[in-house]
């Protein structure tokens, strides 16, 4: 078995873009384009990969790592120039380089297999990948022999009538014989109008010296798309979105409006799942089956159970028990733990808080910084009030409390099991099991009130 590399290209500026993000960055489907790249390469376990940096590369190397080792280009010379800044970790090794960019995030782990594979199994010096464009102006041209051996890569501006009618296209991603790609590397000249080192005269200097330069041709163009502007950007979204979707309702997933939902690639999600319209499910959400989220309801870094509906409500980094019931209209912020059975209904925020099995909020509630038993009834208008203006304190309710509507638990303050706090209280000291707590002023009726003004 060879010894396989991968060179990614992340140092252009990406002006096109006119953002101070630098452009690798960018995300698609909420993650950043490069990490897309990455993550399907490394999904081959190659021996090593090399990210080339330059503007920005603090911030790529902070989102991407330990998952790749970095090169700087300091100068931007172009393409060929940027693979050579990988010479210290790659010069003179056995194997075989796949060199692509960082501003391809639909370039699929599957593709590059079979690019590589592609190319050792024709004993290839150079290997092209290249698709069927529907429209191919503006791209190099790749023309093949009777043999299917790559003749030459023509650019659009250079290309003769003959040579326009062809629809393969060159993608900009390539295969190299790890040793010849350096050696090659070194005679490239920069005597062009833009005074650069192109990656693809390479494959020109290997025909040369008549090695065997081929091409391998992916079904998908649009795997292909290079993005270098907010409009590619847009289209790249919607093609990840769609290939996404359908995967997951290949897989048993209901997606009843495909075009407005969203999903990240590191969501899983179980069989007979239903997506409701307008739903985010976003990073490394988990769903069990038969669940429903939506309709219009985000999700971020969630573990849902089984059977649990998520109605027109928001929940992040948080972990929901089997048959929970969500919404409408609630909020479950970061570190929130809801155990089976649990009612959360409209207008509660949850933040922080654990909620045991079969407990119920059911309206107009605060829950925060707190830990709530099994089967605890929370009234309508509670509220845990947590924060000192200093300090954050802890509310427990234990099991089988009932807490009256418009109630305020000063924190830190324990309500014992079974208890009950009447409806308009507030607490301020520990109830014992069993009570009934009554923190109101006593009513008073004047009678008469207003005859005697």
């Amino acid at each position: 078995m060879s010894y396989r590399y991968a060179v990614i290209l992340a140092a252009g500026k990406g002006t096109r873009m006119k953002s101070k993000l630098y452009k690798v960055l960018h995300p698609v489907m909420g993650k950043p384009m490069v990490q897309h790249v990455t993550d399907q390469l490394n999904s081959l376990h190659l021996n090593k990969l090399i990210t080339i940096v330059g503007h920005g590369a603090e911030s790529v190397q902070a989102q991407l790592g330990d998952a790749s080792v970095y090169a700087l280009q300091e100068e931007q010379l172009g393409t060929g120039h940027a693979v050579l800044q990988a010479e210290e970790f790659l010069k003179d090794k056995d194997g075989v380089t796949v060199v692509l960019s960082g501003d391809t995030p639909l370039i699929t782990g599957e593709t590059i297999q079979a690019l590589l594979d592609h190319h050792e199994q024709q004993g290839a010096s150079a290997t092209v990948l290249t698709a069927k464009a529907p429209n191919p102006a503006g791209y190099g041209r790749v023309i093949r022999n009777d043999a299917g051996e790559v003749l030459r890569i023509v650019e659009h501006k250079d290309a003769n009538a003959e040579e326009l009618l062809v629809d393969e296209i060159n993608t900009g991603t390539y295969c190299f014989d790890n040793k010849l790609l350096f050696h090659t590397l070194h005679n490239v000249s920069n005597d062009n109008a833009q005074g650069e080192y192109y990656l693809p005269d390479v494959l020109e200097l290997l025909k040369k010296a008549n090695k065997l330069v081929t091409a391998y041709q992916t079904a998908d163009f649009d795997e292909t798309m290079g993005v270098n502007d907010r409009v590619a950007l847009s289209e790249a979204e919607q093609i990840m979105k769609r290939r996404i979707n359908e995967q997951h309702m290949r897989n048993g997933v209901t997606i009843t409006d495909p075009a407005s939902t969203y999903i990240s690639t590191d969501a899983v999600i179980g069989q007979d799942v239903t997506i409701l319209p307008g739903t985010m499910i976003l990073g490394n959400t988990v769903i069990g089956e038969d669940s429903i989220i939506g309709p219009n309801s985000e999700v971020k870094d969630v573990t849902i159970g089984d059977r649990t509906i998520v109605k027109q409500s928001v929940a992040h980094n948080s972990e929901i028990g089997n048959d929970v019931n969500i919404g409408p209209y609630a909020h479950i912020r970061p570190q929130a733990q809801l155990g089976d059975n649990v009612k959360i209904g409209n207008f509660v925020e949850v933040k922080k808080a654990s909620i045991a099995d079969g407990s119920k909020v059911s309206h107009l509630s605060y829950i925060g910084d707190a830990e709530v038993g099994k089967d605890v009834n929370i009234g309508c208008g509670t509220i845990t009030v947590n924060y000192d203006g200093k300090n954050k304190h802890l509310t427990k309710i234990e099991d089988n409390a009932f807490i009256g509507c418009n109630t305020n638990l000063i924190a830190p303050v324990t309500v014992g099991k079974g208890a009950l706090v009447a409806a308009g209280s507030t607490i301020t000291d520990d109830v014992p099991s069993e009570a009934l707590s009554i923190a109101r002023a006593r009513q008073e009726n004047k009678t008469s009130y207003f005859k005697n003004k």
